[in-house]
């Protein structure tokens, strides 16, 4: 599909989607439990999809609603025999989180996906395999495991994914005995672990966390335990209000509606950012307002946000002076090389980003209408970092590949349009 901008006058109040993070972290722990779990505000996005079937063949049972989804978890039924591979389409959170939940069945398990999934590294989770004794195998075609994880102390290095982390987390209650996990400093991303434990929390399992010196942490984990069932409704979504925060300091008077102002997503931060950047961000009967204003350059660590990436790249290219994005280095393994699409996409359009290893910088400046189409490069980020590039500048373009927004906010380009941009969404030729 291509997603044809023109130039727009945006304005108006638009309500976030759920967040994709606490949503697979929900549904997780609702498959897990004993009992009848509802999880309100859900958006079936294709990562979601994945997860919820994915937990399905772990024994749960999964009933959709419109905006919500019923789930009867396996609690202590014991896991079901997994007969087919258990596709995870695109998403890493699904394929990362189940790798050790999945262990727990004892079964040689196929995991299988889309896109680049299978060529991410999963290096953690081999070494860790290989150390119990159990088999991890990984080709572009599939992941495939087969062996029960044991407890005991386990410790990863913080500079990688956190999803590794996380994955661990779920499965370690459900374990013969206790788990500890020690993270090593430099410990990236911790803001997503701490979602992680407010969710198993939130369904009835203790994790207690103790800070070291060094900057590390030490995660214990006792068992066996249950999850208990539990009705919640899953809070807005920080990292795709960054597409409408940067869209709203950049032209004005956009409002943005469902946000949580205590909330552990570590994605919060696009809100500081803008802030040091200079835009103008008041709360307006409970939405947030950002209103037009001189963005100057800054300085930006991605190392606990990585997801803010291609969209602070955006806004690096069209703020006064020169913006530096540092720690960017795993934006090079998602859905594409985030990195290098929006380096070839904005420099379609005049944009000029600079790299240095794992340090971006971005020299502002006005933006052109490019004169060959954008390519979202099959990312969902990278369409919607580029669709905010172009309205921003106030010039036409065309995107192609723009479904890919579906990985994680279908109503992107309705919301788009309820704002006043005007999109024309046609299928490719």
């Amino acid at each position: 599909m291509d997603a044809i901008l023109h130039a727009s006058r945006l304005g108006g109040t638009a309500c976030v989607p759920p967040s994709k993070s606490a949503a697979h972290r929900a549904v997780l722990c609702a498959a897990l439990a004993g009992g009848t779990s509802r999880i309100e505000n859900i958006e079936y996005s294709d990562d979601i999809r994945a997860t919820l079937g994915a937990v399905c063949q772990l024994g749960a049972q999964v009933q959709q609603e419109k905006h919500a989804v019923v789930i009867k978890g396996l609690g202590s039924d014991g896991f079901p025999t997994v007969t087919r591979p258990v596709f995870c389409n695109e998403s890493g959170s699904t394929l990362r989180f189940l790798i050790p939940v999945f262990s727990l069945t004892a079964q040689k398990i196929r995991f299988t996906g889309a896109g680049r999934l299978m060529d991410r590294p999963q290096e953690v989770y081999r070494m860790l395999f290989n150390r119990q004794g159990l088999r991890f195998e990984q080709s572009s075609e599939g992941i495939t495991v087969f062996g029960r994880l044991r407890p005991g102390g386990l410790t990863l290095p913080g500079d990688v994914s956190s999803q590794f982390i996380s994955g661990l987390l779920f499965a370690a209650p459900l374990l013969e005995s206790e788990t500890t996990i020690e993270v090593l400093p430099p410990y990236e991303s911790r803001s997503y672990v701490d979602l992680t434990i407010a969710a198993m929390q939130r369904f009835g399992v203790k994790v207690t966390q103790r800070a070291k010196k060094n900057g590390g942490v030490i995660y214990r984990i006792p068992a066996p335990q249950r999850y208990l069932p539990c009705d919640m409704a899953v809070e807005g979504d920080y990292s795709q209000a960054a597409f409408l925060a940067v869209l709203g300091v950049l032209l004005g008077g956009i409002s943005v509606s469902g946000l949580d102002p205590a909330s552990r997503q570590g994605d919060r931060v696009i809100l500081d950012i803008l802030k040091g950047c200079g835009g103008k961000i008041a709360n307006v009967n409970g939405a947030l307002r950002f209103s037009r204003s001189l963005m100057k350059a800054g300085d930006i660590d991605l190392a606990d946000c990585p997801d803010l990436g291609p969209v602070l790249i955006s806004l690096g290219c069209l703020c006064g002076g020169t913006t530096t994005i540092r720690n960017a280095g795993r934006l090079r393994i998602k859905e594409s090389d985030r990195i290098a699409s929006m380096q070839q996409e904005l420099a379609k359009m005049g944009g000029r980003v600079q790299v240095d290893g794992d340090t971006l910088t971005m020299t502002g400046g006005a933006l052109h209408a490019p004169a060959e189409p954008l390519s979202g490069h099959n990312d969902h980020r990278i369409v919607m970092a580029l669709t905010v590039a172009a309205l921003a500048a106030g010039v036409p373009a065309t995107i192609r590949g723009a479904e890919a927004v579906r990985k994680s906010w279908p109503d992107f380009f309705t919301v788009m349009r309820s704002l006043g941009a005007n999109i024309d969404l046609v299928e490719s030729e």
